[in-house]
């Protein structure tokens, strides 16, 4: 009997486990996968790369399976939530591996992606649907799928899409799940909002946790080099010619600075490319694609692709800049030591980045190795962002019209009266 046998897993599925090289369950999936055939709710905290779809997506294709009967038209029997086209698209294809040769109809739906053909696939059915909030929602108000037969729901990366503001989405999308159903919740951290969002969604979940929240893949060498803004370009060049045969997978805060980043870098003889937000899909698709095969060395992402890029061959995580948010740095650097490999995570700081480093650090527990610079002597933390007050269409508010200040009517009659006499001045030619 093997390791997945006596999880409770039938025939069918230990031959596709089988099929993939799979042999011992990890962790999160020996203590979960149990749990989800006896139809518990779950709340599974588990680092990032460890498995956690075969953690329930075995379970559930079992028990569809168990069920006869070809779903309705516009239905699907098990819904699974994702917050990123990326992480969609790689759960979509791991339950397409596990359902090949059986008669369960696996469908993903994203943005970026021609919404007319999903209508079409979705028309005649579906066991199960893997989607993105916010284009889940767009077919729902299309009439192009009904989500009140799903009897499985899902949520994975639950506080990433906390992060990316779909809390209203998720909550419209909870309404309209089926009634009683079994509904999974998966996450690689756990911020406070985390124990809300399982109190209206869980009903009396079992709470599977294999690591601590925060926590990095134990098989993942981290080290920081501590360097002025104007040196990181430089010293990045270096580290990635120090093994050019390496997958590397480079992290920008913004979108403008990972596209200028990959296009520096291919200027300099770097196979490199991009993935970021303004990246349509179809050429996100191809970015990875070409990573996958090696035709792209270096990669350049932004956090919109930290839990999207399941690709075992990543040794490298460099960190060009760190996130604001210290979990986005476990997301990360979890793209490396993929499937118990061994990777590499190295963070370039600057001295303004230095209580980012210092909060990464209290997350995660760890005091993360210097390997070049020093350290600054003064320990500061980051300060909180503070709020901007937003208007319509959430542009931010300019002063004097409800930005943190009162509007004075008596102190603005004469900026426009100034503002007028301005106006009245003659234009000079250009």
């Amino acid at each position: 009997m093997t390791q997945f046998q006596a999880l409770g897993l039938d025939d069918h599925l230990l031959k596709a486990i089988a099929g993939l090289g799979f042999s011992d369950p990890t962790p999160i999936q020996e203590r979960a996968i149990p749990l989800v055939l006896e139809g518990r709710d779950i709340m599974g905290l588990a680092q990032t790369g460890t498995g956690k779809t075969a953690a329930f997506g075995l379970p559930i294709i079992q028990q569809l399976l168990a069920k006869t009967g070809k779903p309705d038209p516009k239905t699907c029997k098990a819904l699974i939530l994702a917050p990123t086209r990326e992480l969609v698209n790689q759960i979509a294809v791991n339950l397409r591996a596990f359902t090949k040769g059986s008669p369960i109809k696996v469908n993903s739906v994203v943005g970026g992606m021609s919404i007319g053909t999903q209508i079409k696939a979705l028309a005649h059915g579906s066991d199960i649907v893997v989607a993105t909030p916010g284009r889940l929602l767009d077919l729902v108000k299309r009439q192009a799928l009904r989500l009140d037969s799903a009897k499985h729901l899902v949520l994975d990366e639950a506080d990433q899409m906390l992060d990316l503001g779909f809390i209203h989405a998720l909550r419209e999308i909870s309404r309209l799940v089926g009634q009683p159903r079994q509904t999974l919740l998966f996450s690689a951290t756990m911020p406070k909002q985390m124990n809300e969002i399982a109190a209206v969604y869980l009903k009396d979940p079992v709470r599977v946790q294999v690591a601590t929240p925060g926590k990095g893949a134990d098989k993942i060498a981290q080290s920081a080099h501590f360097v002025e803004p104007g040196g990181k370009l430089g010293l990045l060049k270096q580290l990635l010619s120090a093994d050019k045969d390496a997958l590397s997978l480079v992290f920008a805060r913004t979108k403008h600075g990972a596209e200028k980043l990959s296009k520096t870098l291919a200027a300099a003889g770097y196979a490199a490319g991009s993935i970021h937000g303004n990246k349509s899909q179809g050429q996100r698709d191809r970015t990875l694609k070409a990573f996958r095969g090696g035709e792209i060395r270096v990669l350049v992402a932004t956090d919109v692709a930290a839990r999207g890029i399941d690709i075992p061959g990543v040794s490298h995580v460099y960190n060009y800049e760190l996130p604001q948010v210290p979990e986005n740095y476990v997301h990360r650097i979890g793209r490396t030591a993929r499937a118990g490999a061994e990777g590499e995570a190295v963070a370039l700081v600057s001295g303004e980045e230095y209580g980012l480093l210092l909060d990464i650090e209290r997350l995660t527990g760890l005091s993360i190795v210097t390997a070049g610079g020093e350290r600054p002597l003064r320990k500061t933390s980051s300060a909180p962002a503070k709020k901007r007050t937003q208007g319509r269409n959430g542009k931010p508010q300019s002063k004097g019209q409800g930005a943190g200040k009162s509007f004075d009517p008596a102190k603005a009659a004469p900026q426009r009266n100034r503002n007028k006499q301005r106006n009245k001045r003659p234009r000079q030619a250009a």
